[in-house]
């Protein structure tokens, strides 16, 4: 293992990309893309070192940064916050493939956990596969990549998703201004489209854009519609500085997507008003970012917030994830959509459009 960030980890590698996974909490980051000849970094890397904090902060905070699989979503009771898989130490190592083949045996759920991460050959994509077994219930779970979109100027980048049921700000008290805490947005206020919602001093914000309002951490889903023949899966995307991040999935496995939106707007460790300009795209099966029993009470309209798993059976999760070259004035993604059998073609709020290459069959 080679050690990043403060961190000991694996590197999973092919021609267009090289990424770096930490054996604690199996998360990716910093992830390299090759873009013609560009190499961009999407993935955020917090403002800290693991060592700085002692174990009375979670190591999910003491090593946040990119993407990591959490199982049950949310805090728990008695419990790391998103479980054991983004907190305790993954084993396992890159196979013959090139592959990254991970497992870890959950002491907070029963369950056993793989992950197979692997790089696109000849296109700039991670592709992931997240097998369970051992687990009965009904469960929450989500794949949380965090990006850095602190380098750009504000409202620089355009975020997007498929087209949504229904979009909701957490229902809850997101950020608590008793532990030093503040958030932009009005609990609970629902919304059908990103470029206006509702905030607490009693105007609207376009959240297509970031990073936005400075001092201010807020949390928001959309929850998914289920796919169609022109478009058999969901995305996710946010177009940077040149080129886009975009995310494929089954709905019917994540059937909502979470933003959280961090700006500085957290006091204490190990935030310290340092997490600035991250932006998490979460896709989840879970009751916002609540913890598990609230997700079993499965009060929301129009989604499932928990699975039922089987101890006897294996349930298998992917997601894949990919950067493609934009040109200069390209938009806010309205669509994504295939364009072939590993092609895909990305059109923004202008009608200007740009294909990439990308297994998109994997998720479905």
């Amino acid at each position: 293992m080679q050690s990043n960030h403060g961190a000991e980890g694996w590197w999973v590698q092919s021609d267009h990309v090289r990424a770096h996974v930490t054996a604690v909490g199996g998360m990716l980051a910093p992830a390299e893309f090759k873009l013609g000849d560009r190499v961009v970094s999407p993935y955020s890397v917090s403002p800290w070192q693991p060592d700085e904090f002692g174990d009375d902060v979670p190591a999910l905070l003491r090593f946040l940064r990119g993407d990591f699989f959490c199982l049950p979503f949310g805090p728990q009771d008695d419990g790391a916050p998103h479980g054991d898989p983004a907190n305790a130490r993954w084993t396992g190592d890159v196979g013959a493939s090139g592959a990254l083949e991970l497992s870890i045996d959950c002491g907070d759920s029963g369950a056993t956990v793989s992950k197979v991460i692997s790089g696109g050959e000849g296109h700039p994509a991670l592709y992931y596969e997240f097998r369970i077994s051992g687990l009965e219930g009904e469960w929450s779970y989500g794949n949380h990549p965090i990006l850095d979109c602190s380098g750009l100027a504000e409202g620089q980048a355009r975020v997007s998703v498929s087209p949504f049921r229904w979009g909701s700000v957490y229902q809850g008290v997101f950020s608590n201004p008793e532990a030093g805490e503040r958030q932009a947005l009005v609990n609970g206020a629902t919304f059908d489209t990103l470029d206006s919602v509702p905030m607490l001093d009693g105007g609207t914000t376009d959240l297509t854009r970031w990073p936005d309002r400075r001092g201010f951490e807020d949390l928001v889903m959309m929850v998914n519609e289920p796919t169609t023949e022109e478009r058999p899966f969901a995305w996710s995307a946010v177009v940077m500085d040149g080129y886009v991040w975009f995310s494929l999935k089954n709905p019917e496995d994540f059937p909502a997507t979470l933003f959280w939106m961090s700006n500085g707007g957290r006091d204490e460790a190990p935030w310290n008003a340092r997490h600035i300009g991250r932006l998490g795209i979460e896709e989840v099966c879970s009751h916002f970012c609540d913890n598990v029993t609230r997700s079993r009470e499965k009060a929301l309209p129009g989604i499932t917030t928990v699975r039922k798993f089987k101890a006897d059976k294996t349930t298998t999760l992917k997601i894949v994830q990919a950067v493609a070259e934009v040109p200069n004035g390209f938009g806010k993604v309205e669509s994504i959509v295939p364009a072939g059998p590993k092609r895909v073609l990305i059109t923004d709020d202008h009608g200007l459009s740009v294909e990439a290459d990308v297994d998109w069959n994997y998720v479905i």
